[in-house]
């Protein structure tokens, strides 16, 4: 068995792919961990995507390799469906409480699909960003880890309760469990919290949530997975037909003084990444960009430059001002091409909107002393042994998250050692 290096916990909040490499880093050097993460599984918005930046890997292609460091490392605790309630003590000498929410399945004995299958009660499916429901008895997500079932007791009806108390085994499942309180000494503290969609319903002129077949960026990436609400078809909300004809509006709410102010940086090689999905899984369709400037990074200027050359992909410079719904359910896109001063008034079967990065800390404040910026992001605090990590500090890519893990891991580490 590992030994620890330091009696001084590290406590990492947020069990996205920065708070796992933080966790996995530190516990592999020797330092005890407790990893809190809100969900009732591991690996944030990284596991929501269908592939990701640099190589386009499925999720699984770093996740299970941290799950498995997790899992086998002695000297992480992680605590699921969890939240910090409070911080007290001085820097170098934390205590925390942690209040870790009932998932009522105890792990204790083996359940099988059918048992969720066999129930009525549904619950809205948060994980596919609401475009599909789950059984009341679900697991998050097919890789999820932990790899358990969670019960939603408020979305379960009296008869399905009175069926899995009368059908489950004797100890799977204990229907009286109660939030639990943990209390804990650290000696540092890691921000991991990342990030939430920008809210599109508040960009009223772009018809989101009016509209049904206008999509964000967001829920484009489960719509190509294959483990998705479609199976990894591309279809309307409204209708389930495959559209020939797919706008992509970029900035949308962002660099926007009404919504958010600055750029998120990784919209416009998510929206890249998302017209060649289409043209991969739908090759007769057509895909039109609408930007205000593309911003593609480093090396991924060759991804764009590819797409540049695609006949069937067309670029506009050009804020779309308006969304309107249209025949047959189809979106009517108003926009001035900046480049040529003309108005364009195009109709679209699918449009997807390229909404911003919100870091997490900007709505779900922490009980830490730990300063912001203006848009919530978070600042290092050296001198407290407070560090954050990924979107908490601003936004960044996967690479870059995974990067900013290991340095803040490094951070908790010099500090726990000095203090």
């Amino acid at each position: 068995m590992k030994q620890a290096k330091s009696d001084k916990t590290i406590l990492v909040i947020g069990g996205g792919i920065a708070g796992m490499t933080a966790a996995v880093e530190a516990a592999e050097v020797g330092y005890k961990v407790v990893l809190v993460e809100k969900e009732p599984y591991l690996g944030g918005r990284v596991v929501q995507m269908n592939q990701y930046f640099p190589k386009l890997c499925p999720p699984n292609c770093g996740m299970e390799i941290n799950a498995r460091r997790i899992r086998q490392n002695p000297l992480i605790t992680v605590y699921t469906m969890a939240q910090v309630q409070q911080v007290s003590g001085s820097p170098g000498d934390y205590q925390v409480t942690i209040r870790v929410n009932p998932r009522y399945v105890t792990g204790k004995v083996d359940l099988d699909e059918s048992v969720a299958e066999g129930l009525s009660s549904e619950r809205v499916d948060a994980f596919n960003y609401g475009m599909c429901k789950t059984k009341a008895l679900y697991r998050p997500h097919p890789m999820a880890y932990p790899s358990k079932f969670v019960l939603d007791r408020e979305a379960l009806s009296a008869d399905d309760l009175a069926k899995l108390k009368s059908s489950v085994p004797e100890g799977a499942i204990d229907f009286d469990m109660q939030p639990e309180t943990v209390e804990i000494a650290v000696g540092a503290i890691i921000v991991a919290t990342g990030w939430a969609p920008y809210d599109a319903a508040k960009i009223e002129n772009l018809g989101f949530g009016q509209i049904g077949n206008v999509i964000t960026n967001v829920m484009m990436e489960r719509l190509v997975a294959d483990a998705g609400p479609t199976g990894g078809k591309i279809q309307r909300p409204g209708d389930g037909k495959e559209p020939a004809t797919v706008a992509f509006v970029q900035c949308a709410g962002s660099r926007d003084e009404n919504h958010l102010q600055y750029c998120s940086g990784v919209c416009c090689m998510a929206s890249l990444k998302q017209a060649r999905y289409v043209r991969e899984k739908l090759p007769d369709a057509t895909v039109t960009i609408f930007y205000i400037d593309i911003r593609p990074v480093s090396r991924h200027e060759d991804f764009y430059y590819e797409l540049l050359d695609d006949e069937k992909i067309t670029f506009v410079k050009g804020k779309v001002a308006k969304i309107s719904e249209a025949d047959g359910g189809n979106l009517k896109l108003d926009v001035e091409d900046s480049i040529t001063g003309m108005k364009i008034a195009d109709t679209f079967e699918l449009a997807v909107l390229a909404t911003g990065m919100v870091p997490a800390l900007a709505t779900e404040k922490l009980p830490v002393a730990l300063s912001q910026d203006d848009y919530g992001f978070a600042e290092d605090g050296v001198a407290n042994g407070i560090f954050a990590a990924g979107v908490a500090r601003h936004p960044v890519y996967v690479s870059r998250s995974v990067k900013e893990g290991t340095a803040a891991a490094l951070k908790a580490i010099q500090f726990i050692t000095q203090s």
